[in-house]
């Protein structure tokens, strides 16, 4: 089954408005015989991988999270551009997307709250990122910092970048590679499934393109 939610997003807190309304939306849906609540994933791409880096931070309700393209520090992601456009990305955390409704130095406070990186140690959740090299809407520094920030706390969590591609996969080989690997990593943690090879030891950079690590031996 997939819930997707609306969400009615407060100016100033939209980590905490998606709080609101996906998890409650997910609590209620728990109260059926027909859901394992011990057994819930979440998975978002960019604006909605924000929301899932940010909610795992504040519940451990899900087994498994999946996120595309998140931006994980305001504060970072707030001085740089959109790489496709060369527009300066301050905009959209004052007033459309992100919502926060103030400048980076009226209210550092808010960027705070709703950035995940700096409340990352909260986390229990399994999770894999997806972060490419040539995103054009959000920097792919932004999956490292959340991917060295789970590793150096120790936390369960994967790396993915398609090298070249977009925010949006654009390679047909792409789309199909990480169908097959979002499928594998909820079936491993949601129905018991044995972990692949690139999950249990990941993949070096010497063997990227000639072993897939999809096998479970």
């Amino acid at each position: 089954m997939v819930f997707a939610p609306n969400i009615s997003y407060k100016t100033g807190h939209p980590g905490k408005s998606a709080e609101e309304y996906i998890n409650s939306g997910m609590k209620y849906l728990a109260q059926n015989a027909w859901v394992d609540s011990t057994k819930m994933g979440i998975q978002g791409q960019s604006w909605g991988g924000y929301q899932v880096a940010h909610l795992i931070t504040r519940t451990t309700m899900y087994a498994a999270a999946w996120t595309g393209a998140p931006v994980v520090n305001m504060t970072s992601a707030y001085g740089g551009i959109r790489w496709q456009s060369g527009m300066s990305r301050q905009f959209q955390y004052e007033h459309t997307q992100s919502r926060i409704g103030k400048t980076l130095w009226e209210a550092p406070e808010l960027y705070i709250e709703n950035s995940p990186l700096f409340h990352l140690d909260k986390v229990k959740t399994p999770v894999a990122i997806m972060s490419n090299d040539n995103d054009g809407a959000v920097p792919w520094y932004q999956g490292i910092e959340m991917f060295t920030a789970l590793r150096r706390l120790n936390k369960p969590v994967w790396l993915l970048n398609y090298n070249g591609d977009e925010h949006n996969l654009i390679q047909r080989q792409n789309r199909k590679d990480i169908q097959i690997r979002e499928q594998q990593f909820f079936d491993h943690f949601l129905k018991g499934a044995p972990a692949p090879n690139w999950m249990k030891k990941g993949v070096p950079a010497t063997l990227k393109g000639i072993d897939w690590g999809f096998d479970y031996n």
